[in-house]
Formats: structure tokens, sequence, C-alpha cells
């Protein structure tokens, strides 16, 4: 067997719906919030709840603005939330390196 601990890996990204909008947001500039929840396929709700997590966890930033009078909500990587996903990665790319 081998020594790695399911342990390290980050709880706040390791859910399905938190790691597939980490994933979005390592590969665009920004995005919309009706872009990510197509990408996620996720609810309003849902994605919603796991965008919160995120932003309290200073791993993505929002900025809200108006857009003919509609609300718009664009999301984007911190650099916190950047560096957390690389060790991430990381994490997973050693696990699946064990024999």
């Amino acid at each position: 067997m081998t020594d790695f601990d399911h342990q390290q890996l980050d709880d706040i990204i390791h859910s399905r719906i938190r790691l597939a909008i980490m994933a979005v947001l390592a590969s665009v500039e920004s995005a919309e919030f009706t872009y990510l929840r197509e990408k996620v396929n996720a609810t309003d709700g849902n994605l919603s709840v796991h965008l919160k997590k995120l932003e309290e966890a200073e791993y993505i930033k929002v900025n809200k603005s108006f857009v003919d009078r509609k609300p718009v909500s664009s999301y984007m990587l911190a650099s916190k939330g950047r560096k957390a996903f690389e060790i991430y990665i990381g994490k997973l790319e050693s696990l699946l390196k064990i024999k």
C-alpha cells in the first residue's frame, strides 16, 4: 500500500460541484453565473450554495453588476483559490502514481 492520506485533499474543493466550478474557473478569466450553471449542470440554488462556500473560503471572487436592469454575477478564481486548486490537482496526481 502507500502513505497517501486522503485527508490531505482539500474538503472545500473536493465536492463534485465545487471541483467542477474550480475547473471551469481555472480555464477562463471569469464566468457569469448562467455560464457556470450550464457547464456544471446544477440548479440555481445548488450552484449558489457552492459558490458561496468557495467565496467564503476566499477561493473565488464575485463581481455583481446590472446589465440592462438585470443583475449579473461574474466569478473568477482568486489567487488563493488558484493555489489551492493547483495543490489539490498535485495531490490527485500523486494518488494516481501509486502502484
